[in-house]
């Protein structure tokens, strides 16, 4: 099993966050390039500048910063007005979202074929046919049988074992209703309880069953790649729904200093997991950039929705200050988040 000492965890770590970062911006990049919008600067990273040069053709400043956190492409008219009738500002709106949108979709797509080559580099796969139970198992005790084909938990479809088990850890600390294929006929099984266990604070729910394994063949290539990209979004939607309903505290919130440290964890695990985590980062900074939160991408786009509706732009120096705003409030947070993950390491 491929695995990493300690000492390489922040190098791991930095260049996870280097490639992810730079995707991201490349998207931009990519796209302002693609509808002639002229480019300042393309940064990877934030704060002071370590080095730069400046390319031949477009005059662009190319810079590596020293706060691996971030990074960003400083566009024409972005923030300011400008005569240049290719200042990002100038541009029909339908570009400007594409533009804008287009860093977290790049980070989502990322996050697909990641985990496509992982679907590919596995030898076999696991189904949801129950073979056996563990022992001390409660769900064969409510009509759960080995032989049974599991495909709805609750309302939720079920495709893939990645979804069984997310939906049973994340709906099963009540009792659930699943619907299972049993001798080629459907049947609902109600109230089928799970043990759960409780993790930092939060109650989940175990599967305890195991699963038969099913062929490798092109076709579950195909479906498994897609339902576990499909399944780690989900999970990171709900993570953040569970964070502002307070089923999840801010102690399962983390910055850069906890992510490096869930990095080396993963790289001693193998490189497989190292993998897994760099996937569930990739489509969680896709996701949450696109989340109308004034200053990240998802709030540009938001007022650009407002431009379309109203068929006029918001005053772009109130908008500024929303923006403005809302940096400091992501800064503020971000210092915060750090600041715990840091005290966490020493207790």
């Amino acid at each position: 099993m491929f695995t990493i000492n300690g000492v390489w965890y922040i190098p791991i770590a930095l260049l996870v966050f280097g490639v992810l970062i730079f995707i991201h911006e490349f998207g931009h990049f990519f796209c302002a390039r693609l509808f002639g919008v002229p480019i300042k600067e393309f940064a990877i990273g934030m704060g002071p500048k370590l080095f730069s040069f400046q390319g031949k053709k477009y005059d662009t400043v190319y810079s590596l910063r020293l706060l691996p956190i971030g990074g960003y492409v400083s566009m024409v008219g972005e923030d300011e007005e400008s005569d240049d009738s290719n200042a990002l500002g100038n541009k029909p709106v339908w570009q400007r979202i594409i533009i804008t949108a287009a860093g977290a979709t790049l980070n989502l797509l990322l996050g697909v074929i990641v985990m496509t080559a992982l679907v590919i580099g596995q030898d076999n796969f696991a189904s949801t046919t129950i073979h056996s139970f563990s022992e001390n198992a409660l769900s064969c005790n409510y009509g759960l049988e080995a032989g049974d084909t599991v495909i709805k938990v609750n309302n939720t479809k079920i495709h893939v074992v990645d979804e069984l088990l997310y939906e049973i850890m994340m709906q099963g600390t009540n009792p659930v209703d699943l619907t299972v294929v049993r001798d080629g006929e459907k049947i609902v099984l109600k109230d089928v309880s799970f043990p759960q266990t409780v993790t930092e604070g939060i109650a989940i729910g175990e599967a305890d069953f195991f699963v038969y394994a099913e062929a490798k063949t092109f076709v579950n290539v195909m479906k498994h790649s897609l339902y576990r990209s499909w399944s780690t979004v989900k999970m990171i939607w709900d993570s953040l729904i569970g964070l502002f309903t307070g089923r999840f505290g801010m102690e399962a919130v983390s910055g850069p200093v906890g992510v490096t440290s869930a990095i080396g964890e993963a790289a001693s695990n193998g490189f497989s997991h190292l993998v897994y985590l760099a996937v569930v980062i990739s489509m969680n900074l896709g996701i949450f950039n696109l989340l109308p939160i004034p200053a990240l991408d998802g709030g540009r786009i938001f007022f650009m929705l407002i431009e379309i509706i109203f068929r006029k732009p918001i005053d772009p120096k109130y908008e500024g200050y929303i923006h403005f705003a809302g940096i400091i409030v992501l800064f503020a947070l971000m210092a915060f988040v750090t600041f715990k993950d840091i005290l966490k390491l020493f207790i």
